[in-house]
């Protein structure tokens, strides 16, 4: 079982944002953005500040990636 947070990242994109950007308007912090890099989890207070910021929902910034689809 994994996240992705491809989708968050391709949002950024589309806003002409950074990663290091997102951190400063949110307020997250670099190990929380370099877990959003490498896919790990984060808490739900985090996924709470980049929905409000974005005014979107969960599913619009992670999405679920099977393992075997990871290969």
């Amino acid at each position: 079982m994994g996240i992705s947070y491809k989708p968050l990242f391709k949002l950024l994109i589309d806003k002409g944002l950074k990663k290091s950007d997102m951190k400063n308007l949110i307020g997250i912090s670099l190990p929380t953005l370099a877990k959003l890099s490498k896919g790990e989890p984060i808490s739900g207070t985090t996924i709470e500040k980049i929905c409000a910021y974005f005014h979107c929902q969960p599913g619009d910034i992670m999405e679920y990636v099977p393992e075997d689809l990871k290969k």
